[in-house]
């Protein structure tokens, strides 16, 4: 088993991380096992559009979509995907750029049978969300910590401590909760992400067209006072 922790992961920080654009522009980054990349463009409900050479490349090709939208309504999210070697064989890297992948019940017919893990940002605002699925279950996923759901929401505990992010208010504020989640990721899957493995991998792309709004059930709002105490509020969508 790999033994991941936050600073395996310091590099999605640095200067020349090819992961820069990714954390700016939003993404969600997903790894299964024993899907190959055409069947998750599948159970996406996306067709290939083509082919790029590494996230340079990939990135580019983003940057042109959202140019020729240009506030035009259209698909404003691009995925790549490609094989990656993991735990048991190998696994799909699907990594969207822009927002999410596909709806909201993609993971859990993607994971059905196996494994699926993703993570995610939406970019400007800070708002960053972890996945664990296993065969077709949500088992634990998160945005803060402390504040778990899921099926089995204390069952990665001791594995989000070791990669360090840690339970509480003041573990998780201690370390980078990113490269963190990388570590969690890899602890999962067996999947180590590398500048070199985004930057050489050879990705399938598709133009991923932007999902129409649910109506809202429930949101949990973090508050932090001056005093840095935080606050939960969990409201219920009623009408």
């Amino acid at each position: 088993m790999t033994t991941a922790t936050a600073a395996d992961y310091g590099w999605i920080r640095s200067a020349t991380s090819p992961f820069r654009y990714p954390l700016e522009s939003g993404y969600t980054l997903t790894l299964v096992r024993g899907v190959s990349p055409a069947e998750l463009l599948a159970l996406a409900g996306v067709e290939p559009s083509g082919a790029c050479e590494g996230l340079g490349e990939l990135i580019e090709q983003h940057l042109e979509l959202l140019e020729e939208s240009d506030g035009e309504e259209g698909p404003y999210v691009l995925a790549g995907v490609c094989t990656v070697p993991g735990e048991e064989g190998d696994w799909t890297l699907a990594l969207a750029l822009g927002g999410d992948l596909g709806s909201l019940d993609f993971m859990e017919t993607l994971s059905a049978g196996t494994r699926a893990v993703s993570h995610s940002s939406n970019g400007g605002k800070p708002m960053h969300f972890f996945h664990w699925y296993e065969n077709g279950e949500l088992r634990t996923e998160f945005e803060w910590p402390p504040v778990r759901s899921g099926s089995t929401p204390d069952e990665l505990n001791d594995l989000i401590c070791e990669v360090g992010l840690g339970l509480t208010d003041e573990d998780a504020s201690r370390v980078d909760r990113k490269a963190a989640v990388f570590a969690l990721a890899e602890r999962l899957t067996g999947v180590r992400v590398t500048a070199e493995l985004l930057a050489l991998a050879e990705y399938r792309t598709a133009e991923v067209p932007e999902e129409p709004a649910e109506e809202w059930k429930s949101v949990t709002i973090d508050i932090t006072d001056a005093h840095g105490v935080r606050t939960y509020a969990h409201i219920e969508n009623d009408g």
